[in-house]
């Protein structure tokens, strides 16, 4: 029983170690352009005392966490309230902060479409999962998903989907890490992502649930707090009036469009086109698959569904969402205003921009920059602190997501057959830990050059592809059988992973193909996969004879009886 208290002095040396090693290579070294960022000791210091500070949580949740349940699930004691806020803070996420603001910098209006389809999936959990999932769940989805069906095929889908949907967005926070560890500490990118993934594995290995949800409740407060200052910042310089901001962002990018040789009557056309739709999403099937990606991938993702699990009762699950949607509405006001901030603050700004104009540190660091414009070295050091938190915190929910995938419905549930022991069970999850945080590294380390809310855009679009359809089908409709499930569940993932990969966000911007040349021609696949994995589920289900399909179907009744009254779910969560 000792081996945990020195394994957790070891990991923690080993961060401490990490920290040292980083400040010393900021320290030193050639750095060009990046040495002022690389000394700025005033951000350096706030951001090794957050470290420091979630490192002790860590520490301190880790003497908590005896079982599965507290591992996965906090022990089902979070109140709704810090549930909400936990919730707020999972989906915050680096992509959310840094990309959203980056998208709208570059995009204007577009980048509004990030905000709207994040914020607009909720009212669809909170409706029609919320209440249903806590009663009928235990550690995570598949748990709802494989209710009435037979347990091994079902969780063999919902641990694919899972660990597909959780690689995709573990891609996203680990290249918006890399890249604020790189401009902070003048770092080379690689070393700044495998500095994340060791913190990361950390704080998972030995917190588990109730150290991830303390660590997203504190750092949602403080970048709620931070993005509140820039905003109002941003916004008394215009006298708090959007137009007058608009405006002077107008004429910053017809200005930048002068500079760049367009002639008068272009560059007002590319200034005034940051108002209107068409930078980014360039057509309404676009348009429509890319709004359907954000709004229904929301119901379909792993980490997010799986905080529901920490309440203990339906009741504080609604409150959860109910607060999570007033603080997430709230953010992603302001994420617009950063963005067209960034514009009038950062773009013309020497002190921020290279040779060439590009941003230093490249366009997903629009928001850190915005930070030191309005607020110095201390509120820099804040931002990039809070930001770093939220990678942190995101990727630890997901992670441990992934994690629960593996150990709760692979290994306890199919491989053990339900039988599989505590001990074992938290013994697999660690090393699946271990496993996904080298993955993420390497994934981060290949996708640096991407827009961070993109690939998150691309995450969202597998999960309400994937593991939306069957969640919804088979808690709200009857004829869905075990086949129709599995077969539509895997029509949907695999069609929406095989689109992304042949469209040109991967197949030109990441594989290198040239422009133009993407079998796939829209950028989100969703209108099509998702298409697809409602329909599989429906066919395969109604053509569906067998045994099991009548036993799949008996049991519909008895899940909605649990699922809208909670009788039978008082001890969900202490598996």
């Amino acid at each position: 029983m000792n081996t945990k208290p020195q394994l957790l002095r070891r990991a923690l040396a080993l961060a401490a170690l990490l920290g040292a090693s980083a400040s010393a290579l900021a320290a030193g070294g050639d750095l060009g352009q990046m040495q002022k960022q690389a000394t700025n000791w005033t951000a350096i210091s706030m951001f090794a005392m957050f470290v420091l500070g979630t490192l002790y949580i860590t520490k301190w949740a880790a003497s908590r966490t005896r079982s599965a349940a507290d591992f996965y699930t906090a022990g089902g004691g979070i109140t709704g309230f810090q549930n909400g806020l936990a919730i707020a803070g999972d989906y915050m996420s680096a992509a959310s902060f840094l990309g959203i603001s980056a998208a709208v910098m570059a995009a204007g209006y577009d980048g509004l479409i990030y905000s709207i389809g994040f914020l607009v999936g909720w009212p669809v959990i909170t409706f029609l999962m919320a209440e249903r999932l806590r009663n009928l769940g235990k550690f995570t989805f598949a748990d709802v998903a494989a209710f009435r069906f037979k347990q091994t095929p079902v969780r063999m889908f919902a641990a694919s989907g899972t660990l597909v949907v959780v690689a995709f967005y573990l891609i996203a926070q680990m290249v918006g890490a890399g890249q604020l560890i790189k401009l902070l500490f003048g770092l080379e990118y690689w070393v700044a992502v495998v500095i994340v993934g060791s913190l990361m594995m950390v704080y998972v290995l030995f917190g588990g649930m109730t150290a991830t949800t303390w660590v997203q409740i504190i750092k949602a407060c403080l970048l709620l707090g931070g993005a509140s200052f820039m905003a109002l910042s941003v916004l008394w310089h215009f006298g708090f009036s959007p137009e007058a901001m608009f405006a002077g962002a107008v004429k910053i990018k017809t200005d930048l469009a002068m500079k760049d040789g367009k002639t008068a009557e272009v560059a007002a056309s590319i200034g005034q086109s940051i108002m209107g739709p068409g930078n980014f999403v360039k057509d309404p099937i676009s348009a429509i698959s890319f709004g359907m990606a954000l709004m229904f991938g929301t119901a379909g993702l792993p980490h997010i569904l799986m905080r529901f699990f920490t309440v203990p009762s339906a009741k504080e699950a609604r409150k959860s969402v109910m607060w999570a949607t007033s603080w997430i509405g709230y953010f992603y006001l302001l994420t617009f205003i950063i963005g067209f901030g960034a514009i009038t603050f950062v773009l013309t700004n020497p002190q921020f921009t290279d040779a060439k104009g590009a941003l230093i540190g490249g366009g997903n660091m629009a928001a850190i920059h915005l930070a030191n414009a309005v607020g110095g070295n201390v509120f820099l050091g804040f931002i990039s602190a809070v930001a770093f938190a939220t990678i942190l915190a995101v990727v630890a929910g997901l992670t441990l997501s992934g994690a629960s995938a593996v150990s709760h419905d692979i290994y306890a549930t199919v491989i053990k057959n339900g039988e599989a022991d505590s001990a074992s069970e938290l013994r697999v999850s660690k090393i699946t830990t271990i496993a996904l945080g080298i993955v993420a590294v390497v994934l981060g380390i290949a996708f640096e050059k991407q827009n961070i809310a993109f690939m998150v855009s691309l995450a969202f679009a597998i999960a309400a592809s994937a593991n939306f359809p069957v969640l919804f089908m088979s808690v709200l409709w009857k004829g869905c059988t075990t086949r129709g499930a599995v077969i539509g569940g895997f029509m949907g993932l695999v069609s929406s992973v095989g689109l992304t990969i042949v469209s040109p966000s991967v197949w030109e911007a990441t594989l290198g193909y040239p422009a133009g040349s993407a079998p796939f021609p829209y950028t989100s696949p969703c209108l099509f996969s998702m298409t697809i994995g409602f329909i599989g589920i429906w066919l395969f289900s109604v053509l569906d004879k067998s045994a099991r399909a009548k036993v799949d179907k008996h049991g519909f009744l008895a899940q909605q009886v649990r699922s809208e009254t909670g009788i039978g779910a008082a001890g969900a969560s202490g598996h």
